[in-house]
């Protein structure tokens, strides 16, 4: 079901993090548990994989993970504030040390001349760590800006387990 080179890009993943003994959860909205499943992909990914949370809503952001609902009504949901919000509730909310989110537009429709199809906010948060963040505006119709995403999620864990 997951192409070649992602499910590669998902097995180095679990690797590097199989190696720093780290668990990872994702957040995700856009990709709509792309990037787990990329990860799960993998056989014995259960040693690395500790949850996935799909937060498609504005509702699920706020139930799930404690995205404050004010938050999103003032910022918007795709958004830096989001992404870093959803990263935080998806650590708090799990066992794991890493959690990476993603919030974004994939399209075909919902773009606007401020948030246009294709922009995706992406965070990862370890404990103890600085929170990143990367914006994108990826090019290309939805299952390409999906794809886009899931291999960005996949660096960003790769560069939060090492």
């Amino acid at each position: 079901m997951i192409p070649d080179d992602i499910a590669a890009d998902a097995a180095r993943t679990l690797d590097l993090c199989r190696r720093a003994g780290v668990r990872v959860a994702t957040v995700e909205s856009c990709t709509g548990g792309l990037v787990a499943a990329a990860l799960t992909e993998i056989a014995g990914s259960s040693d690395v994989v500790e949850r996935g949370f799909v937060t498609y809503t504005n509702e699920a952001k706020t139930a799930q993970v404690g995205v404050p609902a004010e938050l999103i009504r003032r910022v918007g949901a795709v958004s830096e504030e989001v992404a870093r919000a959803m990263a935080a509730g998806g650590l708090d909310r799990s066992d794991a040390d890493i959690a990476v989110a993603v919030t974004g537009i994939a399209g075909p429709s919902g773009g606007t001349e401020t948030k246009p199809v294709g922009l995706v906010h992406l965070a990862a948060a370890r404990h103890g760590r600085a929170t990143l963040h990367e914006s994108h505006v990826f090019p290309g119709n939805r299952s390409s800006i999906r794809r886009a995403s899931v291999e960005t999620a996949l660096r960003l864990i790769r560069t939060l387990a090492d």
